[in-house]
C-alpha cells in the first residue's frame, strides 16, 4: 500500500480544519460575544480597581476568576472560528495580555502596572480599525482573517 499521497492529504485536511477559509460560526455568536465582553470588561475593571485601592487579594479572587473565565471563553469563540486569529494583531494582543497576567504572581509589586498595561493593550486592540485589528502578521499566504464584527 502506498501512503505517499495519504500524508499530504491528511495534513491538508488538518490545516483546513484548523484554519478554514470561511470562519466557523455558531448560533447567537454575536450576542454571546457581546455578553462575554461585557462580563470581561466589568470583572477586569473591578479587579484592577480593587488592586489600585488596596483591597485584600482574597476579596478580589472572584473578580480574577471572572476575568480569566470570560477572557478564555472569548478566546475560545475566536479559536472556534479559526486558529488564524492567533496570527492576527488582535490575537497577538490577547497572547501578550496572557503573558502580562502570568507575570502578576511573579512580579507582585508591579501587579497594578501589569494589569494597566493589559487593559490598555486590550482597549487599543479592540478599538483600532478592523483593517489593522484583523491584519494577519504571520503566514499571510495561508491564513484568511476573520473580518466579522462582534
Amino acid at each position: 500500500m502506498n501512503n505517499s499521497n495519504a500524508s499530504p492529504a491528511r495534513t491538508k485536511k488538518i490545516v483546513s480544519a484548523l484554519f478554514p477559509t470561511v470562519p466557523r460560526d455558531f448560533s447567537c455568536r454575536r450576542g454571546a460575544r457581546t455578553a462575554l465582553r461585557t462580563v470581561h470588561i466589568f470583572t477586569a475593571g473591578t479587579l484592577l480597581a480593587g488592586y489600585i485601592f488596596g483591597q485584600p487579594s482574597a476579596a478580589l479572587e472572584p473578580w480574577l476568576l471572572g476575568t480569566v473565565l470570560s477572557g478564555l471563553l472569548l478566546l475560545a469563540t475566536d479559536l472556534h472560528a479559526s486558529l488564524g486569529v492567533l496570527f492576527e494583531v488582535r490575537g497577538l494582543a490577547v497572547l501578550v495580555k496572557l503573558v502580562l497576567m502570568a507575570l502578576v504572581p511573579i512580579f507582585w509589586e508591579a501587579r497594578v502596572s501589569l494589569l494597566i498595561a493589559a487593559l490598555v493593550i486590550g482597549a487599543v486592540a479592540s478599538h483600532m480599525p478592523g483593517e489593522y485589528r484583523h491584519k494577519v502578521l504571520l503566514f499571510r499566504d495561508h491564513i484568511v482573517p476573520d473580518q466579522r464584527r462582534g
